[in-house]
């Protein structure tokens, strides 16, 4: 039980023994005592008025008097406008640490079994270009979500689906086929997932010169469009796709798995996995034959021109279509097929999609959809709906090839860390391998931290040199501090004082002291509120608050000088634990914290 509980069952019988009247734990009001006062937990006693049946001064007084003469749980305590700010006593703080130290996964709920089943689908890249900053968020957003909701307990599987049809794919592998000249990765010494972004970047680029001579011989904008001979061959071969043509399919195999080749390697450096990946050219036939169905029950109807369209107003909504005229499908259609896959390959109880706030109108209406249709999960699809990212100078727009490729700032943030880090000295003692890993570490960090950080439903912008700083929220500042305590704790060994499993009891801590041990006790309700909400975010910044409280602890007080015993025992057991928390806090985050900086 902790402590806030432990209050609550001994405010209810001071009322009890005070007023005479029975009151559920439940009811009693308990909040942290505001920085400006004095305490640790405040009393809200304006609920219990009725039963004292005296103003909420004397009834704070009352039950303030009481819990100090008849509880060693107390120590002090003040009045504020009948608001009981209660200053528990330094032995309480102790035990809790003692507990806390006795249990390295505090905070983390162990996976049973039978917990309920979430899949989680983030990444969703298009194989006709690179990760981007934007796939940056989004990867980091969905893995942090998976590590969180895993430290809640639930089973989780983490899932991908690969855009890898439609007529974007189709512009790559025109342009190639026309302008290649039998390119591949190997002869470029290109990653296949830049090539094939080079490509795409071309057809634009032709298309665009396409349409301004056209235009330039007296067609009008939407004329030069249905007339380009690029975007009509470009058509044709997604066209021959669909018809499963032999030269076709084998061109776009050959160019994905450069493309796939180019993923892994990305993912593999961000530190993000997947237990399963779909491909929309495995699900879009499948939602095609999910909506023709629904279409002879009458669900949806058809149009003059074959189109296949489905009538939301009775939703508040508009008319969506499902099938085209030539009876291909659209993005809603293939995530009916991909939904109802996963949910014949897992029991799943909870499906989550990490995608952009512009899709938010996308997910409304599928849920709806699939709520139509008669699959049962359709009404409790969750949207981790999340805001763009964008960069200093502004929007990035991958057809025109000013996007910030993901390998490129992963280069350019493990650089920079090496170059800070150099400057302030904190590679001095370490070798090449050391000074390679830990500039590896920290540009990372600073990279994941730096984006986390910030409430998921918030546009942000990105600012690499803010990202890397040694002082500030950022990811250096904490990886920083776990360095330094993990310094502190091998002097310790090295001088041999040893940290005792039970801490003298009788010593007197300071507020700062008890604060932190306070901080370091909420760590398991950030987690449960993380997951519940599910915002990352909060554990960040209460890992950057944590550790904000420790440096202040640190410049005011000694720990391995401390000259009593006792108080320096104590001291070592809280920076152990302190440091242990910033571990688990910022693995959350999928980041890395070093021994050594």
């Amino acid at each position: 039980m902790n402590i806030e509980n432990q209050l609550q069952n001994i405010v209810a019988s001071a009322v009890k023994e005070l007023y005479g009247a029975d009151v559920n734990a439940t009811q009693i009001t308990l909040q942290k005592t505001k920085k400006d006062f004095k305490g640790h937990y405040t009393l809200v006693t304006f609920p219990l008025l009725k039963i004292s049946r005296k103003n909420p001064e004397q009834t704070a007084q009352e039950i303030g008097g009481y819990l100090l003469s008849n509880t060693a749980f107390i120590s002090d305590f003040n009045v504020i406008k009948g608001f009981l700010n209660l200053i528990i006593a330094s032995k309480v703080w102790i035990d809790l640490l003692e507990n806390i130290d006795a249990n390295p996964d505090f905070g983390l709920t162990p996976v049973g079994d039978d917990a309920p089943l979430f899949m989680v689908e983030y990444s969703s890249p298009n194989t006709n270009k690179p990760l981007h900053l934007g796939h940056v968020r989004n990867n980091l957003l969905g893995h942090s979500l998976c590590e969180v909701l895993k430290a809640n307990g639930k089973r989780v599987v983490k899932t991908n689906i690969v855009n890898d049809r439609g007529i974007h794919i189709c512009k790559s592998m025109l342009a190639w086929k026309k302008w290649g000249g039998g390119e591949t990765p190997e002869s470029s010494g290109k990653k296949g997932d830049h090539l094939i972004g080079d490509y795409y970047v071309l057809f634009d680029k032709k298309y665009k010169s396409e349409l301004t001579e056209l235009q330039s011989k007296g067609l009008s904008k939407e004329e030069a469009e249905a007339q380009s001979p690029l975007m009509q061959e470009a058509r044709e071969m997604l066209r021959l796709w669909e018809a499963g043509d032999e030269k076709t399919v084998a061109l776009w195999r050959m160019m994905n798995e450069w493309v796939y080749a180019g993923f892994d390697e990305t993912y593999y450096r961000l530190g993000v996995s997947f237990d399963k990946i779909y491909y929309e050219s495995d699900t879009y036939l499948i939602g095609k034959e999910t909506v023709l169905k629904g279409l002879e029950k009458g669900l949806f109807y058809q149009k003059e021109d074959r189109s296949v369209w489905a009538d939301l107003t009775p939703y508040g909504l508009d008319h969506k279509i499902l099938l085209r005229n030539d009876g291909t499908s659209v993005y809603m259609t293939q995530d009916i097929g991909t939904a109802k896959l996963r949910f014949d390959d897992y029991p799943i109880n909870t499906m989550i999609y990490v995608v952009g706030n512009e899709q938010n109108y996308h997910f409304q209406v599928l849920s709806i959809l699939l709520d139509m249709l008669g699959f049962e999960f359709g009404k409790g699809l969750v949207h981790f709906s999340y805001g763009m990212v964008e960069l200093p100078e502004g929007k990035m727009k991958s057809r025109e090839g000013t996007v910030v490729d993901a390998d490129d700032l992963i280069d350019e943030m493990i650089e920079t860390a090496r170059e800070t880090s150099k400057e302030l000295g904190k590679l001095d003692d370490c070798t090449a391998e050391e000074s390679n890993d830990i500039a590896r570490i920290i540009g990372l960090g600073a990279l994941k931290y730096f984006i986390l950080k910030v409430d998921p439903k918030k546009n942000m912008t990105f600012n690499p040199k803010e990202s890397i700083d040694f002082n500030g929220n950022t990811g250096p500042f904490i990886q920083y501090t776990h360095a330094r305590i993990r310094s502190i704790l091998r002097k310790a060994a090295e001088q041999s004082i040893a940290i005792p499993e039970k801490l003298d009891k009788t010593i007197t801590l300071s507020e700062k002291e008890e604060g932190l041990v306070q901080m370091l006790a909420e760590f398991d309700t950030v987690v449960k509120q993380a997951g519940t909400e599910y915002n990352v975010s909060l554990i960040g910044n209460y890992v950057y608050d944590l550790v904000k409280e420790y440096n202040q602890f640190y410049h005011d007080f000694s720990v391995l000088r401390e000259e009593n015993e006792a108080l320096r025992a104590f001291r070592l057991s809280l920076s152990k634990n302190i440091a242990l928390t910033i571990k688990k806090g910022m693995r959350l985050l999928g980041i890395d914290v070093p021994e050594r900086m």
